[in-house]
């Protein structure tokens, strides 16, 4: 499988097998995506990985104060979203709920797909990232290459992921969990094991805009004016 091919096949997987995923291989993705992009050298993400047991008991704490959140340390999305991306925003939840044949006047049926996120979508193993506080924009920045790496590592080994800002909301939860030291914050969690393909959630893609709609390119045609004979 080429970085392509693995582009194209990932998603955001939002049902899982229950699978076990060896420990061997977490560790081995792990260490491969250390080898992801960061100014500097810093490498300043910080990862978690829980399975078995140490799942179970995070999953049963979540749920236990399911409705009681954390304040966010940080906005998932900017406030008062503008358009092109409020729309954007919008489009995608009505494709997600619509995949799974739940009506907009279906409060609870959605606010019961959106709780899947604290079972990490039944995936076997839970991820978190999480990052030093006074780091700043560059190092979120070198998160998300390593989360992205991560991400399409996966891909080559048959497995899926979804990486969650959900878990902004649990971040001191999480954070007294995990035994993190005060002068880190918890960033994402990031579900990973293996593709339920049987489950509508996953037949579905998110839409994507046209390269006209966000790129630009100058220059070009200079260069193959240049490489043409008169």
């Amino acid at each position: 499988m080429d970085v392509a091919e693995a582009v194209a096949r990932r998603l955001s997987v939002r049902a899982f097998r229950p699978d076990p995923v060896p420990g061997a291989v977490v560790r081995e993705l792990l260490e491969a995506a250390g080898r992801a992009p960061s100014g500097g050298n810093l490498q300043p993400w910080v990862v978690h990985a829980l399975a078995g047991a140490p799942l179970a008991e995070f999953k049963a704490l979540v749920a236990a104060r399911l409705m009681d959140r954390d304040e966010p340390e940080y906005h998932v999305y900017p406030p008062n979203l503008w358009e092109p991306l409020r729309t954007r925003r919008y489009q995608v939840g009505e494709d997600l709920y619509a995949a799974l044949g739940i009506p907009r006047e279906d409060r609870l049926g959605r606010l019961g797909q959106f709780a899947k996120n604290a079972e990490f979508f039944g995936a076997p193993v839970g991820l978190f990232v999480s990052v030093h506080r006074d780091c700043g924009p560059p190092q979120w920045a070198d998160l998300g290459m390593f989360i992205q790496t991560l991400m399409l590592l996966a891909v080559e080994k048959g497995l899926g992921s979804c990486a969650q800002e959900f878990w902004s909301a649990y971040g001191r939860l999480t954070a007294r969990f995990l035994d993190l030291p005060d002068d880190h914050m918890l960033f994402c969690g990031l579900a990973l094991g293996y593709r339920d393909e049987t489950a509508p959630v996953n037949q579905w893609r998110s839409r994507r805009e046209p390269f006209e709609a966000w790129g630009s390119m100058r220059g070009f045609d200079e260069i193959a004016d240049a490489g043409t004979t008169p």
